[in-house]
């Protein structure tokens, strides 16, 4: 990457889950942590999240899925990024993910999941130590 200036983060909720108040909290904290935050809002696709990130230079997503639907979704997100040639965009999210599912989120290329408890805090430090210039230091 090597671009200078705040981490650009988009966070979306994929699906057809209509609950975005964490999305909403975490890109608030994002935010005041200093990056750039492009929230697509409600019912996204992961065609639209996707275009979304590249149109707009992202460094990372940031999903949050509360259906269940994470398998299929982050899956399908990770695999556009492959086809689009944008694997340097991190994929991370959160949501209710039970925990035996985390360690095939990874395998499939998520960097990392956040699960209910995470504090804002432990979120936006994972984003400044792993997304961005300072992570390839």
């Amino acid at each position: 990457m090597g671009v200078s200036g705040p981490i650009r983060v988009v966070v979306a909720k994929p699906g057809l889950d209509g609950h975005d108040r964490g999305a909403k909290v975490i890109a608030r904290a994002l935010r005041d942590g200093g990056m750039e935050v492009i929230y697509t809002g409600l019912h996204q696709t992961p065609e639209q999240i996707v275009d979304t990130a590249i149109q707009e230079d992202a460094d990372a997503i940031g999903l949050s899925v509360l259906s269940g639907a994470h398998m299929t979704l982050f899956a399908k997100v990770v695999e556009l990024l492959r086809e689009r040639d944008a694997e340097d965009i991190k994929v991370f999210g959160g949501g209710i993910i039970p925990d035996a599912d985390i360690p095939r989120l990874k395998e499939l290329g998520v960097a990392e999941i956040f699960t209910p408890g995470t504090t804002t805090n432990e979120a936006v430090q994972w984003v400044r130590d792993n997304v961005g210039e300072r992570a390839e230091a």
